[in-house]
């Protein structure tokens, strides 16, 4: 890199006792043109260290921290001092109101404190921590959700309930969740901060976190009936962790190639439709063609789950996930992103039971013994708008086999089908979409094919799940999930975070209609309503041993709202209301012996808190 230029400055203040002229006032700068009168010759008696180590006059913006350059460069005259830190060259003060510059007023050039993000700032990397390359960004988050909710809360009569000699296979619906994360960002990078990646980055992301689950049946928090009805746990783990270091860089316009070493976040497609995680794995990654393409390759040997916050442990989970993509910037129409796609899930036969003494590996249906799977997906998504039209679609292919799928209690061959569209239109403030979901389901679980659709580890943002009843909540039923929380998928797995994929399941079909409408530029309202169906019932009617389950699962009618109180994203607030008004297919499966399955509500609250 080029020495960097020498900047004017004004000095004679800091030497006025070194010559006999009167110094100029702080805003003067040399003269220039023809008119310029010679320079004055150094005093005999000059000494640059008064230059270089007097008080500053004129201070960087924000809070720069101390440079970590020596310098070495002395001044050559008056009027020009040779500055090597390029990011620390001071502005001079400014007092734009003439009052003296008071605290409560803004002004430009201000100078930051070391704990104000909202101005320039050397630990959230504005300024260069050491050298003139090297960053350190710093991100302090707090989390907080609250959420009750009504779910089907499957009971024992007689030996395990809350209430003694009740008949009733559902018993009180009633829960409340909280969850507390705390989470500490700490980002080291050498670059240039601006225009292309950077050379290295490590990236160290610890996380402290407090769950509380309160119920009001008894062997919801853990099998054993003497645990009560209220679960509280707290977890630290170390989410992140990975170095990245750039490995080339091809042709003028800043395209490049980079490896990424360590526990990392990695969503595959745009909604998070087949794995969306933090976990240990190597992954290559780069643009191509002036950024026009964009490519990653990924390997991940997954850690296991910590049961109730969802957080990484260092223990081997027994499973291999690869993963390559490629996004093709304006494909056919200007705005219009397509993604290719290649995924391949391979999880190891294993035996686990969680946290709380449930069993999830392998599920507890049927034969519960330890299987392989393996399972290759193929993928196209695109995401983007035409003109004012937005559009975005996924279309996957599952093929594999299961070694021995515990419901149908035989090997399996895979094949199966995910297919997503949403197509919205944008009309000032307000945004009127309309959307169609489909998972394929399993017509005989008998036959040796399994025709379910099931993903790796999803977190599906599609048809407004993150506010819905049926998209936000974990559906028990019988010792696994009829779904999983944070997914559309009626998967009879007995949980995301720790148990395994399993396509003998029912499959589904969604028609979501919504608007959003962005109130002010702080509030924006989200409205969805969704009709959902099981594509299949066979399976369902295997595994709970009832013939003739209808299709139809329900409604889900939601609101959501977001508040940016400070218009970014330092201060978030997000909370939502969800109805379900259950169909015919879900009270097959919840009814009471004496009494219709009830509708079910949500609520949840969370704050997000970033400095």
């Amino acid at each position: 890199m080029k020495e960097a230029p020498a900047i004017s400055r004004d000095v004679a203040p800091l030497i006025k006792d070194e010559i006999k002229d009167e110094p100029p006032s702080l805003f003067s700068r040399p003269l220039s043109g023809p008119e310029t009168p010679e320079r004055e010759p150094l005093p005999d008696n000059f000494n640059p260290l008064k230059i270089l180590f007097a008080p500053k006059l004129e201070l960087p913006t924000g809070y720069t921290g101390r440079s970590s350059i020596r310098p070495d460069n002395f001044p050559t005259d008056l009027h020009f001092i040779p500055l090597e830190d390029r990011w620390r060259s001071g502005m001079p003060t400014w007092d734009r109101y003439e009052k003296g510059h008071p605290n409560n007023q803004q002004y430009l050039f201000d100078i930051g404190q070391w704990y104000d993000p909202y101005r320039q700032n050397v630990i959230k990397g504005d300024y260069p921590i050491l050298g003139q390359n090297t960053f350190l960004d710093i991100t302090l988050t707090s989390f907080t959700l609250v959420e009750p909710k009504t779910i089907p809360a499957p009971t024992t009569p007689f030996e395990s309930t809350a209430r003694p000699l009740t008949e009733n296979f559902f018993g009180n619906p009633n829960q409340i969740g909280s969850n507390q994360f705390i989470t500490l960002g700490i980002d080291l990078f050498h670059g240039d901060a601006a225009f292309k990646p950077v050379d290295w980055r490590v990236k160290l992301t610890p996380i402290f976190n407090v769950n509380v689950l309160t119920v009001e049946e008894l062997a919801l928090v853990n099998p054993d009936v003497r645990a009560g009805t209220q679960r509280e746990r707290t977890y630290t783990a170390l989410e992140e962790w990975f170095v990245e270091k750039k490995i080339a860089d091809w042709g003028p316009y800043y395209d490049f190639s980079s490896v990424r070493v360590g526990s990392q976040f990695f969503v595959s497609d745009f909604r998070g439709l087949i794995f969306n995680n933090v976990n240990r794995g190597v992954r290559v990654f780069g643009s191509a063609d002036a950024n026009q393409i964009q490519y990653n390759m990924a390997y991940f040997n997954m850690l296991e789950k910590d049961t109730n916050s969802g957080l990484n442990t260092f223990d081997n989970r027994h499973q291999q996930v690869v993963i390559s993509n490629l996004y093709y910037q304006d494909f056919l129409y200007p705005g219009y992103t397509a993604q290719a796609s290649f995924h391949y899930n391979h999880d190891d036969p294993t035996f686990l039971f969680n946290n709380n003494n449930f069993l999830v590996r392998p599920d507890p249906v049927g034969v519960f013994k330890p299987h392989t799977l393996d399972v290759f997906y193929l993928g196209w998504a695109g995401d983007g708008h035409i003109n004012r039209f937005n559009i975005n679609h996924a279309f996957y292919t599952a093929l594999g086999s299961d070694t021995r799928n515990p419901l149908a209690n035989q090997a399996q061959s895979i094949m199966a089908y995910l297919g997503a569209l949403e197509l919205s239109y944008d009309r000032d403030y307000a945004r009127f979409r309309v959307s169609y979901f489909f998972a394929s389901g399993d017509g005989n679980p008998n036959n040796g094919h399994a025709t379910g659709f099931d993903s790796i580890f999803d977190r599906q943002n599609f048809a407004g799940s993150f506010f819905s009843w049926w998209g936000r909540s974990r559906v028990p039923l019988f010792g696994v999930g009829l779904k999983q929380e944070f997914s559309l998928l009626p998967d009879l797995r007995s949980t995301k975070n720790q148990g395994q994929s399993n396509f003998v399941n029912p499959g589904l079909s969604l028609i979501n209609l919504g608007f959003d409408l962005d109130l002010t530029p702080k509030i924006k309202l989200i409205n969805n309503c969704n009709f959902m169906w099981f594509d299949k019932t066979a399976s369902l009617e295997q595994f709970v041993y009832q013939g003739n389950i209808n299709r139809q699962i329900g409604t889900d009618l939601s609101v959501g709202l977001e508040y940016r109180p400070l218009l970014n994203n330092n201060l978030q607030f997000t909370c939502g209301v969800a109805t379900f008004i259950p169909g015919d297919g879900f009270k097959d499966l919840y009814n009471n012996l004496t009494a219709s399955a009830p509708g079910n509500v949500l609520g949840f609250t969370q704050m997000t808190l970033q400095y």
